[in-house]
């Protein structure tokens, strides 16, 4: 009865710990679908959570693996790269500081002349521009 009790008891006890662990690590796999950012620092209020008891950071990484949060880096990308085209830069080169950005290459030749031939069907000649402020004051 002593052997028996004592293996059920090892086996309850290991049992414990599993499920006690499987718990802990809930809110690191809810927010392994996430970005990473949000992933390692729910990861770390977890490891917060295990070394201190206190449970209110677990709780935080929890409700932070519930949020999801917005895409910035993507939109800001696309803005900066745009910016750099209309600069006349290669995509990613408006980082480069000193002589190295001398070294990178601008437009063409042939890529300015299309730009501007472009924009030359925007251009309102001055015979023309004096008639738009006319045309606005009499809509």
């Amino acid at each position: 009865m002593l052997v028996g009790t004592g293996i059920f008891l090892v086996l309850t006890m290991l049992a414990f710990g599993l499920l006690f662990l499987r718990l802990h690590t809930l809110p690191e796999r809810m927010a392994h679908r996430g970005h990473k950012l949000q992933f390692e620092i729910v990861a770390v209020l977890g490891l917060l959570a295990l070394f201190t008891h206190m449970h209110i950071f677990w709780v935080m990484g929890l409700l932070l693996a519930l949020i999801d949060l917005p895409d910035f880096t993507g939109p800001l990308r696309r803005i900066a790269g745009s910016a750099e085209t209309m600069a006349g830069l290669k995509p990613g080169a408006g980082d480069i500081i000193g002589e190295d950005a001398a070294a990178v290459p601008t437009q063409s030749h042939d890529a300015k002349k299309e730009l501007a031939e472009r924009h030359a069907t925007d251009f309102v000649p001055p015979q023309r521009a004096a008639e738009i402020p006319r045309a606005r004051h009499e809509a």
